[in-house]
């Protein structure tokens, strides 16, 4: 069955009126249109209401001592504050499904035939990208598919590239150190031993089998080969430092247009570079395994990007078995479209998860 979306919570947000509701509502409408800080002339234009700018300012003044709003600096604008918004998106937004024709590009972009799975994902986050205007985030679970092929290609300086092709398609490279005395001809032996043993088995399958045939000294290679065959495997090894799997990041840019100040920006460098750390991803794949659909973290909300003014929106993709395939989502400034983009995460992390299932 497909999971939607989450329906808006009936009623008011607690603590709130309907008329400082309205005026919360129409500030942080505002603030995701233009950025600006909002004052109480340009809502008493946008609301229509028989509610002069005194009325308000008072009502602003209230939500301001509440840790809703705040004033950037001396003018009478508001913008809402990280609680502002958690408080906009769990009671006071508003979001619709996606449209067909929505739906029909998410599709047709996704399905291509002959595109590996690494295709598949880079596509999907250039895809969250541009449906969002901010940056599209993809995260692949290491695969624990069968083994295809592996090959050993020799780089020179006692190094070798170990390239790893799944039976779904997917392709790593790693590099890795290779002993002291090697001939090119061990790396070929190395890679026929290992694909007569893989078979479609699993890496861990293939590591145990790996592991059994030479401590028994069953195998015709010798140690250096052996050498190389152990670090090969070792290198996809399964341990808590390689279960980060795949990260793609398309649309870094977006992130960078409203930049004000180089303390910010210093600080959505820092960012991506705690985004490169295999803690990261694990810690993003945390996020999204712990929800049945779209979560969505405002500032410091999900302990990643506190200082850096971004919002992040994600969703587990689970296949038919319920069992989590990756994880999609959107990084962006807190006044990225709420009502635009989460439908959009929604869809696609339930589009890719059937179609990787």
């Amino acid at each position: 069955m497909k999971r939607g979306l989450r329906p808006a919570k009936p009623g008011l947000p607690p603590g709130l009126d309907s008329r400082s509701a309205t005026i919360l509502r129409e500030i942080v409408e505002e603030y995701v249109a233009s950025g600006e800080p909002v004052g109480s002339r340009t809502l008493s234009r946008r609301l229509g209401l028989p509610l002069s700018p005194a009325t308000i300012r008072n009502v602003m003044a209230s939500l301001t001592e509440a840790g809703l709003l705040f004033s950037p600096h001396t003018s009478a604008g508001r913008l809402p504050t990280e609680a502002g918004l958690r408080l906009f998106v769990d009671g006071l937004l508003q979001f619709g499904s996606l449209s067909e024709e929505d739906r029909r590009g998410i599709g047709q972009s996704l399905e291509a035939r002959g595109r590996s799975l690494q295709d598949t994902l880079t596509e999907a986050s250039s895809l969250l990208s541009g449906m969002s205007d901010a940056a599209g985030l993809v995260i692949a679970p290491k695969g624990e598919g069968g083994v295809k092929h592996i090959e050993f290609v020799a780089l020179g300086g006692n190094r070798a590239l170990v390239v790893l092709v799944g039976t779904d398609g997917h392709v790593e490279n790693r590099v890795i150190e290779t002993p002291a005395g090697m001939l090119p001809s061990a790396l070929v032996e190395a890679a026929n031993y290992l694909n007569a043993h893989a078979l479609g088995a699993t890496l861990l399958d293939l590591r145990a089998r790996v592991g059994a045939d030479i401590a028994e000294n069953r195998s015709a290679l010798d140690q250096l080969t052996a050498d190389v065959v152990e670090s090969g495997l070792a290198i996809w090894g399964g341990g808590d430092e390689e279960r980060g799997g795949t990260l793609i990041i398309r649309g870094q840019g977006k992130l960078l247009t409203d930049v004000d100040g180089q303390e910010r920006l210093l600080a959505i460098q820092a960012l991506f570079d705690r985004l490169e750390r295999q803690e990261t991803m694990l810690r993003l794949l945390e996020l999204a395994e712990n929800s049945e659909g779209v979560r969505i973290f405002i500032g410091a909300e999900s302990g990643l990007f506190g200082g850096t003014g971004m919002s992040m929106v994600v969703a587990p993709a689970r296949n038919e078995a319920n069992r989590i395939v990756g994880a999609i989502g959107v990084i962006g400034p807190t006044r990225i479209n709420y009502g635009r983009i989460i439908p959009v995460v929604d869809y696609t992390a339930r589009f890719l998860g059937e179609m990787l299932g």
